[in-house]
């Protein structure tokens, strides 16, 4: 027999090669060492009864950041008075709208970035200051203009073209990012507390449903409790000063809340299951976790070493920077799949071409009702108002969004797991009950969006306020559940411990696509409205104002403007079914969805 040799470097070769080989397991393994050694049953029992306690109080947290985040979406009750009394042009009111839009879409892939690896309590806090100082500054600014109109000083434009119009975008810029970081902070605590199983549509369906329901709260709230009152004692239209006030106040308070009451509950789990897919799948290279390595070079920096100086893996430095590697290291090989996958790029064309319409609408909702009204018809009654619809809109987008949630997790197929799909789940199980894929309930619902513009482009509501139900009905209910079943996919086909940072890159299209058909539906309207009057005796296209021609009336004012948003909306459906049944789409590639 042999006699033994030395043991040396070369002889534990073998040995540090298992640990590489299955890195997932004995990092579990260890990280687990520090939190569960030496616990008994009744301090197991202690922490799961704690963990589900901070599990449910950031889960109302997180509900009533939505529930008060969507402000901006009640930018229609306020726009036409921006137009009316500061004198703003329908380009100057599509501006401020646009800057709202841009600056609430472009952070957010930044945002979501930051929120996945510092988490959503952060982003809370910066939040409260951003609406705070956006809606405060707002506020003063709209007092102050509406004096100087009131007074004369703001004839001719000088209001609406000076140096309050530019600080006007500047406020509702801040607006629009504190609107992005609440609504994300809420969206990724409830994706990874509640987001395991077959239930993760309705746990993301909740606060994106909440976050449809605050416009309709807020529009309420502003056009009954802060509203002018008219000499006859009714009410009259929104006391815009009062109304941002309000705003600046609840949402400063609601994000200082989220600060202290939003917490990721056993995020780790989420990364280790993380770890273990990614590297049976062999995407990962688990040798970034190999002991004692490092690597210097030109413009290198040393690679952490989670283990001891030694290189002892049984000896570990800090199981907080084990853990903060894993996280890193898994966050950026999902981050690098997600963009390299051609199906994401489609879906966020797709919802490009999807939400640019309905932000438009909503945004310019107040200004097309006032078409509907042209000076010379005498009309019974009071004519329809921006609040209504505005409250409309909200009601269907939330019924929308919660029964999208509800119908996905009963009747969609889903995933084993809840991390990126690699390859084919379990097909063989999807194929053993009926199911309707989440695809097909999107494709749906855009054809409800698309139909609610059609209908407006018809022309069938003109000089009949009374019927834009149907339009707000329905764009209400398409645009909703789009913007709650897009981040569902997400979730269901890329996981969702990267939620933020995937979510964010694909919500950044909306921002064009609401900039692109916003410029569009002003350049429109305000070409109607300084042209002659139609010589059919459908009455004038505009009101003449001794300044310039501010306002529109009739079909031309918006028609053309709905007919290109409801093709806009089918060229989405198209990109979307290709990136589902097309070439190396989710169907063929065996992704369930």
């Amino acid at each position: 027999m042999a006699a033994p040799k030395a043991s040396t470097a070369a002889d534990q070769a073998p040995l540090l090669h298992s640990v590489d080989s299955s890195a997932s397991s004995v990092l579990s393994s260890a990280a687990s060492s520090y939190d569960d050694d030496g616990d008994s049953f009744e301090t197991r029992r202690q922490r799961r009864a704690s963990a589900s306690l901070v599990r449910n109080i950031s889960f109302f947290s997180a509900l009533l950041s939505a529930l008060c985040a969507g402000s901006v979406t009640v930018f229609s009750l306020y726009g036409h008075i921006f137009q009316e009394r500061l004198r703003y042009s329908q380009f100057q009111v599509n501006g401020v709208a646009i800057a709202a839009s841009i600056s609430m879409y472009l952070p957010v892939s930044f945002l979501g970035y930051f929120c996945d690896r510092a988490g959503p309590a952060p982003l809370s806090f910066l939040a409260a200051f951003l609406f705070g100082g956006g809606y405060g500054l707002a506020a003063g600014l709209y007092r102050r203009a509406a004096s100087d109109m009131a007074a004369g000083a703001g004839r001719g434009g000088a209001v609406a073209g000076g140096w309050s119009y530019t600080a006007m975008i500047v406020a509702f810029v801040l607006v629009g990012a504190g609107t992005s970081a609440m609504y994300l902070s809420a969206i990724a605590t409830c994706a990874k507390n509640f987001g395991k199983g077959k239930h993760r549509g309705l746990a993301l369906a909740v606060p994106i449903a909440a976050f449809g329901l605050s416009g309709m709260w807020q529009s309420q709230v502003g056009s009954r409790l802060l509203c002018e009152r008219l000499p006859d004692g009714s009410r009259g239209d929104v006391d815009v000063f009062r109304f941002f006030l309000f705003l600046a106040i609840l949402l400063f308070v609601v994000g200082i809340l989220g600060t202290f009451m939003l917490r990721i509950v056993d995020e780790q789990d989420l990364i280790d299951g993380a770890v273990e897919e990614l590297e049976r799948s062999g995407l990962l290279d688990s040798s970034i976790l190999t002991p004692g390595r490092t690597e210097r070079g030109y413009g290198a920096t040393e690679r952490s070493n989670p283990f001891n100086e030694a290189g002892d893996p049984n000896v570990m430095e800090s199981s907080e920077d084990l853990e903060n590697l894993k996280k890193t290291w898994v966050l950026n090989a999902e981050t690098k799949r997600f963009l390299t996958d051609h199906t994401m790029w489609l879906l966020a064309l797709g919802f490009f071409f999807m939400v640019g319409p309905g932000e438009a609408f909503l945004n310019n909702l107040g200004t097309v009702i006032k078409t509907l009204y042209p000076p010379t018809v005498n009309f019974q009654g009071a004519p329809t108002s921006a609040a209504t619809h505005v409250s409309i809109v909200g009601i269907t987008s939330t019924v929308a969004r919660l029964l999208t949630g509800c119908l996905t997790d009963l009747l969609a197929p889903s995933p084993q797991a809840r991390h990126m799909q690699i390859t084919s789940s379990s097909p063989v199980l999807s194929r053993l009950r009926f199911s309707v894929s989440r695809v097909t309930f999107l494709l749906f619902f855009a054809v409800l969006l698309s139909a609610g513009l059609a209908v407006l482009a018809s022309g069938l509501v003109q000089n009949h306020g009374e019927r834009f139900w149907i339009v707000s009905g329905l764009v209400g209910a398409g645009y909703g559940a789009v913007f709650s079943l897009t981040p569902i996919i997400i979730t269901v086909i890329w996981g969702v411990e990267n939620v933020g940072t995937n979510w964010g890159i694909v919500a950044m299209f909306p921002a064009l696509g609401s900039t692109i058909w916003g410029l569009i539906y002003s350049a429109v309207y305000q070409a109607v409205a300084r042209s002659p009057a139609p010589a059919d005796g459908g009455g004038p296209s505009s009101s003449h104002d001794e300044d310039e021609d501010l306002f529109c009336y009739g079909t031309r004012c918006y028609a053309p403007t709905f007919w290109a948003m409801t093709l806009s909306v089918w060229i989405a459906c198209g990109l979307i079914l290709w990136a589902w049944k097309g070439k190396n789409g989710w169907s063929r590639r065996g992704v369930v969805v």
